[in-house]
């Protein structure tokens, strides 16, 4: 029911804070009009010092969500962080980020 929208411009930022450092395996995004997502991660206490885990072109799907799985290499986590590098048009929206783990 609720969902993020870019303001236009790229790149763009979303950052999810997890509850604690967890081990993920796979997290998987549902979006609309997104070209080019990158995912990244930090294990700090804060929001601070990401590393590059993924990019990933996706497909264009007229009227309907992207749905995009990202396998991860079993690894730990505080932050994810989502870097929308570029769209197919000027305003695109993230509906839901599913993270898989323990």
């Amino acid at each position: 029911e609720t969902f993020w929208v870019t303001t236009g411009m790229f790149p763009q930022e979303l950052i999810v804070a997890l509850p604690t450092r967890v081990r993920l395996s796979k997290v998987t995004v549902q979006s609309c009009q997104v070209r080019t997502l990158r995912i990244e991660r930090s294990v700090s206490k804060e929001p601070v010092d990401f590393e590059h885990c993924i990019e990933k072109d996706l497909q264009y799907t007229e009227g309907e969500l992207q749905t995009e799985e990202f396998p991860l290499p079993d690894f730990q986590a505080t932050y994810l962080r989502f870097i929308i590098k570029s769209a197919f048009d000027h305003f695109v929206s993230v509906h839901r980020v599913m993270a898989e783990g323990t």
